[in-house]
């Protein structure tokens, strides 16, 4: 099976918005995507998780990634591309929720710590290999296993993550994450995501170049 390739974008920085509700996701979604988000993941132990999934894809511009995190297995998949969803993170290596998503035309992001599960996750077809927690890990830590792994494959840092440590991954060449809390936390209003969403943007920018 071929791989699905990580879609180009300005900011390859996917919004991780655990918890939110469905009335919430029009609001919340739109001010990212305003501010220049293009990939936002919707956990599935949020409340009404594939509502939300399918309000935020109808709305979505194209070429926004729209999709769900903690996706654990083929039904998950399945679910998720009923409601149009076209991005699949999970917590974990499983190779059949990672094919079946491919299968799908899904870009499939599965959380790794090891080499083994890094390369384990790379046979099975995923687009990239999201670190996680980033935070544990640290730049080294990734930079130790990203030697042993395929070129082509986009690497994420999550956990741990924010505006205020894009530096240190840029350093040894990451320049994907995943951001969860420093983004949005339940109970945000859409004025506070936004503002956060700015100053992320601006923070990438000063560290990555505004005119890459």
């Amino acid at each position: 099976m071929s791989r699905i390739p990580f879609p180009p974008m300005k900011y390859p920085l996917i919004a991780i918005l655990r918890g939110l509700k469905p009335a919430e996701t029009e609001a919340v979604v739109g001010a990212l995507i305003e501010t220049g988000f293009t990939a936002i993941e919707i956990p599935l132990n949020s409340p009404e998780p594939f509502q939300s999934i399918g309000i935020a894809a109808k709305m979505a511009p194209e070429g926004c990634l729209i999709g769900a995190g903690t996706v654990l297995t083929v039904a998950d998949v399945n679910r998720l591309d009923e409601v149009g969803g076209r991005l699949m993170v999970s917590p974990n290596v499983e190779p059949e929720v990672i094919s079946t998503a491919a299968a799908k035309g899904m870009v499939t992001m599965p959380g790794v710590f090891t080499p083994t599960e890094a390369l384990a996750a790379a046979r099975a077809g995923a687009t990239g290999l999201k670190f996680f927690p980033a935070s544990v890990l640290g730049p080294a830590g990734i930079q130790a296993i990203r030697a042993v792994l395929p070129a082509e494959l986009e690497i994420a840092a999550v956990g741990g993550v924010s505006d205020r440590n894009f530096g240190d991954y840029a350093a040894i060449g990451i320049r994907s994450f995943g951001l969860g809390s420093s983004l949005y936390k339940p109970g945000m209003d859409a004025a506070e995501v936004r503002a956060r969403a700015k100053a992320t943007l601006e923070a990438y920018d000063a560290v990555y170049g505004a005119g890459r």
